[in-house]
């Protein structure tokens, strides 16, 4: 495993959210393997390795991308949109976590393959436990796609 390796990507651009987040994968040892990035256009230039993420190796990619839906610049449909239509990136496990309840949403995620849909609780406690559940599994009871030779 490369140094630079960072085993989720998490997509989010509520700053309260971030540190929610962040703060429970710390407390459960995972905050180390967490990259943010703030909106559409920056997670795709790091999947792509573009814009700022020119020289990143793309050969190495995180296990697992918590995407929210409402980001700026591009949205995160249009980025799930994106990951599946290319070649590199369209089995790469992407959780859309969100606090979007808008049934369309829901659609548009499982229809780009979307591999969950998790509603962000407004409860404070559920909402740690919803991201210790989902750092656990993403990244020690998934099994990841082998690499193809």
């Amino acid at each position: 495993m490369a140094m630079d390796q960072k085993n989720i990507l998490l997509v989010e651009d509520s700053s309260d959210d971030e540190k929610l987040i962040m703060y429970v994968l710390k407390k459960n040892n995972m905050g180390h393997e967490v990259l943010v990035v703030h909106d559409g256009v920056e997670a795709l230039d790091y999947l792509f390795g573009t814009g700022k993420y020119a020289d990143r190796d793309i050969r190495i990619m995180p296990k697992v991308i918590f995407l929210d839906l409402k980001l700026p610049k591009i949205n995160g449909i249009e980025v799930l949109r994106r990951l599946r239509a290319d070649e590199r990136t369209k089995f790469l496990p992407v959780v859309i976590f969100t606090s979007s309840n808008e049934e369309q949403d829901i659609i548009d995620s499982y229809r780009l393959r979307a591999n969950s849909y998790i509603r962000k609780p407004v409860d404070f406690t559920q909402f740690v436990e919803i991201v210790q559940h989902m750092g656990r599994y993403w990244l020690s009871m998934n099994q990841s796609m082998p690499k193809e030779r």
